[in-house]
């Protein structure tokens, strides 16, 4: 046999040769903004493992951060600033596969000859896409140019689309003409996404979107919240519904902490999606 097996005073060093280099202090900060662009959160003990620096060192990088305005200090971490998500094009190439298993999830919620409202974002969006592959005999009801070009690829399912102002960074339509336009139908489910969801209720980086997933949920017998569990626990700008008002949660992971006793509180039936 060639070679000698490994020392157990070997097995340090190879657990320090597997460590990710140490960053100056400018790399790892710009690091963290990175992750805090991708994410909607992150959480000191992750950032100090990534970077291979101490808990300590991403407390000061993180107040330090914070007190630029580039990010917002949690209790146990940070969240991007209020209003700051990322654009959908930009979010349509994040979480894909929990994204993917949320919506495979979602569409077994759905009967047919239902009466569907689907708010824009990158999660509704793949859930459309699962819908006209899985679905059959719907009629759908949106303000997302991407929602309603999916799910159209299924003729069985009808496409009513929302009129108003157009938001070419979300690719949808809002205002008071879609609002108003909305108080004109009978929806059985609003399948509605979010930029975050606290104790004070679910919310999103849009107050036009806000608007408008108000009077989806104001028309809709159930609303059900398709969300990876990057957004537990994250303010955003613009609350549109607190916790009781919504029925069911579809997610990949299942929340923690105080969001979690809330929704245990309100009733709401969580679906965890395999993933």
């Amino acid at each position: 046999m060639n070679g000698a097996a490994p020392k157990d005073s070997d097995a340090p060093l190879a657990r320090a040769e597997r460590r990710p280099p140490r960053l100056d202090k400018a790399a790892r900060q710009a690091r963290i903004l990175a992750e805090m662009r991708a994410s909607a959160s992150a959480r000191v003990g992750d950032l100090a493992t990534e970077l291979n620096v101490s808990t300590e060192t991403i407390r000061r990088d993180l107040f330090e951060l914070g007190e630029k305005g580039l990010i917002n200090r949690t209790y146990g971490g940070a969240v991007r600033p209020l209003a700051s998500e990322p654009s959908v094009t930009e979010r349509h190439g994040l979480m894909v596969a929990q994204r993917e298993a949320i919506a495979a999830a979602t569409v077994k919620l759905i009967a047919p000859k239902e009466v569907i409202a689907i708010g824009a974002g990158a999660t509704t969006t793949h859930v459309a896409r699962r819908m006209a592959a899985a679905c059959r005999d719907l009629t759908v009801i949106t303000h997302s140019f991407s929602v309603a070009t999916v799910v159209s690829a299924n003729p069985t399912i009808e496409v009513i689309m929302c009129p108003g102002r157009y938001n070419a960074r979300e690719g949808m339509m809002v205002g008071v003409e879609t609002g108003e336009f909305l108080q004109n139908y009978n929806v059985n489910r609003a399948i509605l996404g979010i930029s975050g969801i606290t104790t004070d209720g679910l919310a999103d980086a849009e107050p036009d979107a806000a608007y408008v997933y108000r009077a989806m949920m104001n028309r809709a017998a159930q609303t059900i919240i398709v969300s990876d569990h990057q957004k537990f626990d994250v303010p955003s700008l613009a609350i549109w519904a607190r916790i009781p008002d919504i029925q069911h949660l579809v997610t990949d992971r299942a929340p923690e902490g105080a969001v979690a006793r809330a929704l245990g509180r309100a009733r709401v039936e969580i679906t965890v999606a395999e993933t």
